[in-house]
This record gives C-alpha cells, structure tokens and sequence, in this order.
C-alpha cells in the first residue's frame, strides 16, 4: 500500500473508506438485477470505489490528474494532463504486475 502525507492514519482511513465503498457496490449488485437498472445505479459507488483504490495505490499520480484535468484550460494543460494520464496508466499496469 502506498504510504501518503499523512502517514499510516490517513492511509489506514483510506484503506477503510475503500473497504465501505466495496460493502457498498456489492450490496448494489445483489439487491438489484444485473442489467441497464444496476448499471445506473451503482455506477456512482463503481466509480467512487475505482477512484479509492487508485488514490490509494498511487496517490501522487492521481492527485496529477486530477489537478491538472480538472478544466479544459489551455493547450498547455490539456497536453500535461493527458501526460498525467498516461503516467497514472503505466503506474496502474506496473502495480498490478506486481506480486
């Protein structure tokens, strides 16, 4: 697990957070029945949930793209954060690989 600012508290109410999002989707999924329904509403606790564990995993990476993609802005920034997506790719393909 990636260590972050914080130290081990903040990470440990990450991993937490990350933990009650996937109680969450998963309550979704078994209340509701698979197709568009489903889709529709647990896509909020889907993303949310995809958005903890990489936050989690690599924290400087993500909190690039989100900085940086946050609004259309100039060419500039537009070329920096499709950089920074790219970096958070290759860190999630690097992680993953791992083990």
């Amino acid at each position: 697990m990636a260590a972050t600012a914080g130290g081990r508290g903040e990470e440990a109410n990450e991993t937490s957070e990350c933990r009650r999002l996937q109680r969450a989707l998963s309550e979704c999924h078994r209340r509701i029945p698979s197709g568009p329904a489903r889709n529709s509403a647990c896509r909020h606790l889907n993303r949310a949930l995809a958005e903890c564990l990489v936050s989690t995993a690599c924290p400087d990476q993500y909190d690039a793209v989100k900085s940086l993609c946050s609004s259309s802005g100039t060419a500039l920034k537009r070329s920096q954060c499709q950089e920074a997506q790219l970096s958070l790719s290759f860190e999630e393909k690097n992680f993953g690989s791992r083990g």
